[in-house]
């Protein structure tokens, strides 16, 4: 096992009002830190999703573990083939490779933290989300650009079956 230390020298402190969000009800991301800021240590985003919206399809990340902390509401997550429900205070933590999946739970809010680490340069990825909601560019779009954030998308009949 390598040890990664991260490169950087100052606390990053990002406050509520300067996160840049995007997107709107039913999903709205707050971009709080990416990897470049925590010199690859981590990325984190705030997301909020409400009357059971789904977040993030099934996907995975080869290099990076993924972290959900549920701030409040109730959530449902794929992690594998299981889908379980968490609730405020609970948090699932899906390591690299394994596949997973995240939305509110059917007809509730949920408002989760999400850390990525190590970290990968992923707010542009949530710009191009943004992009493909309001018709600019198409959904297939991302297919191109999974290596670059590292976002490999799947099927997931688990995941199906559930929402």
């Amino acid at each position: 096992m390598s040890l990664f230390v991260p490169k950087f020298d100052e606390s990053v402190i990002v406050r509520e009002a300067e996160a840049e969000v995007v997107g709107r009800t039913p999903t709205t991301v707050r971009l709080l830190a990416d990897s470049g800021r925590t010199g690859g240590a981590l990325s984190t985003q705030r997301v909020t999703l409400s009357g059971g919206a789904d977040g993030a399809a099934p996907h995975l990340h080869k290099g990076s573990a993924e972290m959900f902390y549920v701030l409040d509401g109730e959530a449902q997550l794929l992690s594998g083939d299981e889908v379980l429900t968490a609730g405020r205070g609970d948090l699932v933590i899906v390591p690299p490779g394994m596949p997973h999946a995240f939305a509110a739970a059917p007809g509730a809010d949920a408002d989760l933290l999400i850390v990525i680490t190590p970290g990968v340069e992923r707010f542009e990825y949530f710009r191009h989300l943004q992009r493909i909601a309001l018709g600019e560019v198409t959904r297939e779009s991302l297919l191109e650009v999974q290596e670059l954030y590292d976002n490999h998308f799947l099927k997931s009949a688990a995941w199906d079956e559930r929402r």
